[in-house]
């Protein structure tokens, strides 16, 4: 994992139970995500647990992200990378850019179908980890 971006990873020798807090951490998040009544909620935890996933996967391969600009889009693609599966990427970036327009300007920008949708999307990446 030498060639990750040293501005958005450290390397870092995670114990077991550190792995299995970040993956239980994600889990958990998902569990949230699948049960909430408001699609908000549901879309904000499946977000969460997207990003939480790629914590714990880059955990398991000895790096640990830095909170800098841009790290969540650099976690989407490192989850992409390692689970050598490119549909990661896009749609974990149109989650991102749906995530973004949500929190910055205010609206909900996620439908109910859509939703289901990333809801199935990161459930097969959480049993993936």
């Amino acid at each position: 994992m030498n060639d990750f971006d040293e501005k958005f990873f450290k390397k870092f020798a995670f114990t077991k139970d550190q792995i299995a807090v970040n993956i239980r951490n994600a889990k958990r998040d998902f569990e949230i995500a699948k049960n909430d009544v408001y699609i908000e909620v549901r879309f904000t935890y499946a977000y969460n647990a997207l990003i939480k996933a790629g914590i714990a996967l880059l955990s398991k391969n000895g790096l640990r992200v830095r909170s800098v600009p841009g790290h969540h889009i650099k976690i989407v693609e490192s989850l992409s990378r390692l689970l050598k599966d490119e549909e990661i990427r896009i749609i974990g970036d149109q989650m991102r850019e749906k995530r973004n327009v949500g929190f910055y300007l205010g609206g909900t920008a996620v439908t109910e179908k859509e939703c289901g949708e990333y809801l199935e999307f990161v459930g097969r990446i959480i049993q993936r980890l």
